[in-house]
């Protein structure tokens, strides 16, 4: 899969090398050329030089066929910008933005955009939002300490009671929807295969999760 980063800071190469060690395709962006020059090796063959904001530079790292964004600058406006960006012009399906000020977490919500905040998320939880598409993320609440993820139950799943996902204090099932209705479960409740799954977790604990549902 093809991804771009926005942003050579710590966050920056520390996506962009988990991603590489993934086996996926990534290009780092930004604006100062000397970035490059501070880059490890294997980094620096994955930087391209120029602005979120140059439609070229974008088109140049690949942005027309990526399967996902993250802006991981230190400027909040220019991640959310470059987000609306990818999303609109070039209709990148999987974005991240990361984000200093936690006050703007709402405009963030309400543009769609996935929010990596610095102090309650890590390096590998942007990753898991680019590029996990089975276990995907549909809000975060308080400070990216919950959040509330859906999943399709497929046929490992079949047949199991939701109690059987239930982790206390870390895990919990809060809906199902199923042909078109949702409706609250009880710990005994059946699954059935193309249930979509509401699940709230702590962020903490999402490699546990993706574990109870068989997912890699």
């Amino acid at each position: 899969m093809k991804y771009l980063i926005i942003g050579c800071g710590r966050m920056g190469t520390g996506v962009t090398a988990a991603l590489l060690r993934k086996g996926h395709a990534v290009a780092l962006v930004d604006k100062s050329p000397k970035i490059a020059e501070q880059l490890e090796p294997r980094l620096r063959e994955h930087f391209v030089e120029g602005s979120a904001f140059d439609r070229e530079v974008l088109i140049r790292a690949g942005i027309e066929h990526a399967d996902g964004l993250a802006a991981m600058t230190s400027n909040d406006e220019v991640n959310v910008i470059a987000a609306r960006l990818a999303r609109i012009i070039f209709h990148v399906p999987r974005i991240v933005a990361r984000l200093y000020d936690p006050r703007k977490r709402e405009l963030y919500r309400r543009l769609g955009i996935q929010v990596a905040a610095t102090l309650s998320w890590s390096i590998n939880r942007c990753v898991d939002l680019l590029s996990y598409s089975e276990l995907e993320a549909v809000a975060s609440m308080g400070h990216g300490e919950v959040e509330i993820v859906q999943v399709e139950a497929g046929a490992l799943l079949e047949g199991h009671k939701v109690g059987s996902i239930t982790v206390p204090g870390e895990v919990l099932v809060v809906a199902l929807s199923r042909h078109g209705k949702t409706f609250l479960p009880s710990p005994e409740t059946a699954l059935h295969r193309r249930d979509v799954i509401h699940i709230a977790v702590l962020t903490a604990s999402a490699e546990r999760l993706r574990a109870i549902l068989g997912l890699p």
